[in-house]
């Protein structure tokens, strides 16, 4: 799956590669990026889907819950629940897909009052690195926001 995504000033092959978590060869094969002008700001590019780069799926089993397989995986239930739109008291059924987060990725949901700097202080991390990592930060509650570590 793939989306695009507008070349930005500053952006650079090794950037966006990083971001999506994929290789520099990958972008320009996927691209036909060839010689250097094709490589502009301004300039649309076919990159991976967020989805595909920062969660794996998993398939409901019958007896799971959600606090089990947040154990399975390490992460809190909440941010689970959270980034599926499941209630953690929810029913979960058999063969149902959810989405799991990633290693090496930190995540945060949006609340009523988040500023970019709650954001930021959150993650402990840049504004530039904020911004960088996330393609549109709306600040709506319930927003996922997403930093590599």
């Amino acid at each position: 799956m793939f989306e695009s995504y507008l070349i930005k000033k500053g952006d650079t092959l090794d950037s966006i590669a990083n971001r999506y978590n994929v290789s520099r060869e990958y972008i320009i094969d996927i691209n036909n990026l060839y010689y250097k002008d094709d490589f502009k700001e301004g300039r649309e590019l076919i990159v991976p889907k967020a989805s595909d780069v920062y969660f794996n799926t998993y398939v409901i089993e019958k007896g799971d819950t959600l606090y089990a397989i947040a154990k399975r995986y390490n992460i809190n239930p909440n941010l689970l629940s959270a980034i599926n739109g499941i209630d953690e008291n929810e029913y979960i059924y058999p063969n149902q897909e959810i989405m799991v987060p990633k290693n090496g990725y930190s995540y945060y949901v949006t609340a009523e009052g988040d500023t970019i700097k709650t954001v930021k202080e959150a993650f402990g991390t840049t504004y530039d690195k904020l911004l960088n990592e996330n393609k549109s930060i709306y600040l709506l509650p319930e927003q996922l926001i997403v930093l590599k570590k």
